[in-house]
């Protein structure tokens, strides 16, 4: 029944080279996100929920970040395999030049008029305007970002992922020294607050850029183009938007959508504290999904190697076997993250936050849901973000990422929060809906055998 995931010798071998820098890049940035989110907890919920609040529109961009870096790394690896580099420096121009322009955009209109572009995310307004004062700092980092993801993520499509995972430790690690001693006042600075843990932030972008400029005069692993970067040319371009528009859509609509969850908790009964309980539980999550995101950016590479490579026969039973491994380490996951979630956080986490009884409630209640419902989330993660994208079916991955979550979760999330005011399990119940509809919707797409596209062209 499984013959599939009998793989020829040093499949799992390269598997598990390719996916532990993305894990430990993802472990590093969770566990200094939560030093983060810990510092300022230190501050008081207000400030905390405030910060939550300014992230919102942000998430929001970063999905259009990871869009553009996703969509390109669709043809990235296809191309990779190909031993086209020439190509490869186009569709890396080109994706600077999308976040670029929405990047600079975006922080300019947040830097005009902050309280009122805030005041759209909740309705407390001692919240809005830490979010506010936190934002008008933090934006400028925006622009950074996105030229820095898309960099990283190129490299990653290229079998090198060790590099996001030298640059963001660097800069979680700058970005947590910062927070301590701007948001407190040490070493003789001045205690900043929320504002210093913006303008720490902003600093380790800038440690990010560094890397990246050394990094690209430097490398060996691949030489950029600039010809080529500078002049992509109308066939690539055409490609890029033909494939990576479903992609930048998917992602960009994905990230709208699910801070739409935080924008109807925002405007609940009791939105402090829930926004409070939501903050630390989603840090806790992004621990937990560490191992899952890891093995779907590798299924990407894997897949669209494989295609760019010529060697399409084995990609169905590939996409197969690593959409298995997918639900079973979503399962042992999920047990683990449950067992945890029962013991040691209540005793041991919510107190680093000084959350109040009813707030560590709410955020208990939020990591059980999301630990019940990890192991389809870790088949959806693997099968739309790696395979069928790394296939070269992004219109069909759209579909299936986008439906659920504004025709089922997000009507259900704001029916039973805001309308019948069920509280925060029913929001949960709402919110875990999509991802049993995409469970079955994906297994279909999957079977039939049509997300297997060679998206790859010959540059005259």
């Amino acid at each position: 029944m499984f013959h599939f995931m009998k793989r020829e010798p040093g499949f799992y071998r390269g598997i598990v080279a390719l996916a532990l820098p993305i894990v430990l890049q993802n472990l590093v940035t969770s566990t200094l996100a939560l030093a983060d989110t810990f510092m300022v907890g230190l501050l008081g919920e207000v400030p905390m929920a405030g910060v939550t609040l300014a992230n919102i529109p942000f998430y929001a961009l970063q999905m259009f970040f990871f869009g553009v870096q996703s969509g390109a790394a669709v043809l990235i690896s296809q191309y990779w395999g190909k031993g086209d580099h020439k190509t490869i420096s186009r569709i890396l121009g080109l994706s600077w030049l999308a976040v670029g322009v929405l990047s600079v955009l975006f922080s300019a209109f947040l830097m005009t008029d902050p309280v009122r572009f805030m005041g759209l995310f909740g309705n407390d307004s001692a919240a809005v305007d830490v979010a506010a004062r936190y934002g008008r700092i933090v934006c400028v980092s925006y622009i950074l970002n996105g030229l820095n993801l898309v960099y990283m993520g190129a490299h990653r499509s290229m079998e090198n992922p060790r590099l996001g995972l030298y640059m963001l430790s660097a800069s979680m690690l700058t970005n947590t020294f910062l927070n301590w001693v701007l948001i407190f006042g040490k070493l003789g600075a001045p205690a900043m607050g929320v504002e210093g843990a913006a303008l720490a932030t902003l600093v380790a972008r800038c440690v990010e850029t560094l890397i990246v400029l050394v990094h690209a005069v430097a490398s060996k692993h691949f030489r950029i183009d600039l010809t080529c970067l500078l002049h992509p040319g109308r066939e690539i371009a055409r490609k890029l938007a033909v494939y990576a528009t479903p992609v930048i859509l998917n992602e960009t609509l994905w990230g709208v959508g699910t801070g739409m969850y935080t924008t109807i908790m925002g405007h609940m009964d009791n939105s402090t504290e829930i926004l409070a309980a939501f903050t630390v539980a989603g840090n806790v999550e992004k621990l937990a999904l560490v191992a899952l995101i890891g093995l779907a950016g590798t299924a990407a590479i894997v897949v669209g190697r494989e295609i760019g490579a010529g060697r399409i026969e084995t990609v169905y039973d590939i996409g197969l076997a690593l959409n298995v491994l997918s639900v079973a380490a979503g399962l042992v996951v999920g047990v683990v993250m449950l067992g945890v979630s029962w013991t040691l956080v209540p005793r041991y986490i919510f107190p680093l936050f000084q959350l109040s009884d009813s707030t560590g409630r709410i955020a208990l209640t939020m990591l059980t849901m999301i630990a019940v419902i990890m192991a389809p989330r870790a088949f959806n993660f693997t099968n739309i973000v790696g395979v069928l994208r790394g296939g070269g079916d992004v219109r069909a991955a759209t579909i299936i990422d986008l439906l659920p979550l504004w025709l089922v979760s997000i009507p259900a999330t704001a029916l039973f929060g805001l309308v019948f005011k069920w509280g925060v399990f029913w929001v949960y119940v709402g919110i875990s809906l999509d991802q049993l509809v995409k469970f079955f919707l994906g297994i279909w797409r999957l079977r039939s055998g049509e997300w297997i596209n060679d998206l790859t062209v010959t540059e005259g």
